[in-house]
């Protein structure tokens, strides 16, 4: 239950699916310390978290000014605001707020340490992502006397699903002849470069030769725009219509096994305990890892597993599961 007293909290999430999916810890955080707040993030993020307890949605497109426009109308509209909590460690995010006229805590990084009311200096050795975004809300609450008790976060990240999201992928894999349980669904793409390298393992034309050479249907189920390259590295792999991200996220826990890189599919499917397999290459598994007890994690920063590797641990969680 919110409690009326406690002035609500304004957060500026990461600008990444798989990063929104690591702060999860800190909306379930504030729900549980009953702190209203609401949301500034990415437009995609709004069907993502439309399970949450969220009072507001205020979507920015990275648009500079143009966001300072949307936030200052919306704060004036919503003037019982004054604080914000910012997860990116940027300089523009911090700018943003104090722009539009909230006092915020924050890490202090990127030179913006002048902006923040409450800046933090990010600990050190670097926690996982996870831990850090937790403990950044945690000693803001307490900064701001709403008494929290500080620690770990408690259990898995447990993304609420609707409705909506279920019905629509139940209807996806209906419209392509399969049942729950039944698949293994592949996520061969990666947005972007991580310092310059492709983010993207390179053998998922050979895992899913091999996994249909033993009766198992693959499928992924890329966005419209990554349909493309989706088929190029998995060209036998049969192409589910694009969903969304909250029914992409619910189709993860009706596949029998999820391959993935280190990307958004990942805490996707993390963030609903799919079982899964994560491909790390070019990013650090300490600090990035899905945040679950229900992946094997292969592959290290420099260093891609083989394909041989990989096909023998699908198969084995195939018996298993």
């Amino acid at each position: 239950m919110k409690h009326t007293l406690i002035e609500p909290i304004l957060i500026r999430l990461p600008n990444w699916v798989g990063d929104v999916c690591m702060s999860l810890p800190v909306l379930k955080l504030l729900e549980s310390q009953g702190v209203p707040y609401s949301i500034c993030a990415r437009p995609w993020a709004q069907d993502l978290l439309s399970g949450m307890a969220v009072e507001s949605f205020i979507p920015i497109t990275g648009k500079f000014f143009n966001d300072v426009s949307t936030l200052r109308k919306w704060h004036r509209k919503n003037p019982q605001y004054h604080r914000g909590l910012l997860l990116p460690d940027s300089l523009s995010s911090a700018l943003l707020f104090r722009l539009s006229g909230f006092r915020s805590a924050g890490y202090r990084d990127d030179g913006r340490g002048l902006l923040l009311s409450w800046p933090r200096d990010k600990p050190t050795p670097r926690p996982h992502a996870v831990q850090s975004w937790f403990d950044l809300a945690q000693q803001t609450l307490n900064d701001w006397r709403i008494p929290t008790p500080l620690g770990a976060p408690a259990g898995p990240l447990d993304l609420p699903l609707t409705a909506h999201h279920r019905q629509k992928a139940n209807a996806a894999i209906g419209r392509a002849g399969l049942v729950s349980g039944d698949f293994v669904l592949i996520a061969p793409t990666a947005t972007g470069l991580h310092r310059g390298q492709i983010k993207v393992w390179p053998h998922f034309a050979q895992l899913t030769v091999a996994l249909q050479s033993r009766g198992v249907r693959v499928v992924m189920c890329p966005p419209a725009t990554e349909q493309q390259e989706a088929k190029q590295a998995a060209p036998s792999a049969e192409l589910l219509e694009p969903l969304g991200l909250g029914a992409f996220t619910a189709l993860t826990r009706l596949a029998r096994l999820v391959v993935c890189n280190d990307s958004g599919a990942s805490h996707l499917s993390a963030a609903v305990q799919a079982q899964q397999i994560t491909l790390f290459g070019v990013t650090d598994p300490a600090r990035t890892a899905p945040w679950t007890t229900n992946s094997v994690n292969l592959g290290q920063n420099g260093q891609w597993p083989s394909s041989k590797d990989v096909i023998a641990q699908a198969i084995d969680i195939l018996a298993r599961h």
